[in-house]
């Protein structure tokens, strides 16, 4: 092949490979600059949602339509920009402005909010209030929890939180829950007379199957509780063979303080220390 070809041949394929190479860079160009223009987009679709949602709580589960990355990078930003602000993992508050400064986000709204990944149980005065001991309101909420804890952003820096209650309490009722809350104060929570604190906690243990399940979780619960199920049960006229059980799970030489809930009928013989002053019921 003489050198004219060669020569000829040489720069064909040096333009073929430059044209190549400003191609492909032309193309990643194009493509970055889509994907710049699709997240401008998505960052666009996003901020006039919540600009005309007016005060509320923002989810990524809001953003279901929209890539997830997408949306919690532009939420992430907007919290950056104080537009918005981070409560917790996923959960974003859009505050309003008020005479008194930027709103806050409603304490009932964020818990229910909170209840949706974890379960809560209101606990202490509000346990009280729920099971009709007592009409008053805690000056802080209280829960309790499964959980190791939860949020503080969601619950309130006040709220008090009763965190690792046992696994068995996931499938329970609010009021079931509410109830154990109960005995594990030992009624103190009530306004009740010491009376009619057994006689309203006999009548909530004697609702339809409300015993039953309780002393199916009984063992994990602390053994005054499972005492004072015990006392409930069998004054109830629950199964001997539940009962028979339950007793076993008790160390035969410990006593526990049954509070307001001495005067239970079997309170004695399920290991109450003797309180004066309780009349039997």
């Amino acid at each position: 092949m003489d050198t004219d070809k060669i020569n000829c041949l040489t720069f064909v394929m040096f333009y073929y490979d430059k044209t190549c190479r400003l191609r492909g860079m032309w193309d990643d160009c194009g493509m970055r600059e889509r994907k710049k223009e699709k997240r401008g987009t998505v960052m666009t679709s996003i901020r006039n949602r919540i600009e005309g949602g007016g005060e509320r709580l923002w989810r990524l589960d809001d953003f279901r339509d929209l890539a997830f990355a997408a949306v919690a990078q532009a939420l992430s930003r907007m919290a950056r920009a104080g537009t918005l602000e981070r409560l917790s993992k996923g959960v974003y508050y859009r505050s309003r402005e008020t005479a008194f400064g930027k709103s806050r986000p409603n304490p009932a709204a964020i818990q229910r909010l909170a209840a949706r990944h974890k379960t809560i149980f209101p606990s202490g005065l509000a346990a009280a209030n729920l099971l009709g001991f007592s009409t008053q309101t805690g000056s802080r909420a209280e829960v309790s929890t499964c959980a190791l804890s939860l949020p503080r952003k969601l619950m309130g820096a006040e709220t008090v939180i009763h965190g690792r209650r046992p696994e068995a309490w996931k499938g329970l009722a609010a009021e079931d829950a509410a109830l154990l809350e109960f005995l594990r104060c030992g009624g103190g929570t009530s306004e009740l007379s010491p009376e009619g604190t057994v006689e309203r906690t006999l009548r909530l243990m004697g609702e339809k199957g409300r015993m039953e399940r309780l002393l199916k979780i009984a063992d994990s619960e602390p053994p005054r509780v499972r005492a004072m199920l015990g006392a409930l049960g069998e004054q109830l006229g629950a199964k001997k063979g539940v009962l028979k059980r339950l007793r076993g799970t008790l160390n035969p030489f410990s006593t526990f303080d049954f509070g307001l809930l001495g005067g239970l009928l079997h309170a004695k013989t399920w290991q109450a220390k003797s309180r004066l002053g309780y009349e039997v019921i």
